[in-house]
């Protein structure tokens, strides 16, 4: 009984370090983190000032826009040619080769069923 008592004790002992050491462990990773962080927050530049455009040097900058009718077109033939790069793919037959040991595996069975039922008769 005094043997079970110290196992016990032992585990209890073993498994009270493990954690322990993990606890330190996570307490290291949070704290490098948190200092890279503040270091990280330090070496930000500060932004500099952008100056103000004058308003005779003000350009409007407009986005080419396609018509609704021109970008369905688009998109039509977009995906015809896709359709046909997939309809040209076709997927080869595969057929796997029955493993020899199996069916080498079988014929042995079989003429030992034979053997038996043979010499079950008496004919051996």
């Amino acid at each position: 009984m005094a043997q079970l008592v110290e196992g016990g004790w032992i585990t209890v002992i073993g498994v009270t370090v493990v954690f322990a050491i993990l606890g330190i462990l996570a307490l290291i990773l949070y704290f490098v983190g948190w200092l890279e962080r503040r270091l990280v927050e330090k070496e930000k530049p500060t932004p500099l000032p952008t100056p103000t455009p004058t308003p005779a040097a003000k350009i409007e900058e407009r986005k080419p826009t396609i018509p609704p009718r021109d970008l369905a077109v688009i998109t039509a033939a977009v995906l015809a040619y896709t359709a046909e790069k997939v309809s040209q793919l076709r997927p080869l037959p595969f057929r796997r080769k029955v493993s020899d040991a199996w069916r080498l595996y079988g014929v042995q069975s079989q003429m030992e069923e034979v053997e038996d039922f043979n010499y079950e008769m008496g004919k051996w």
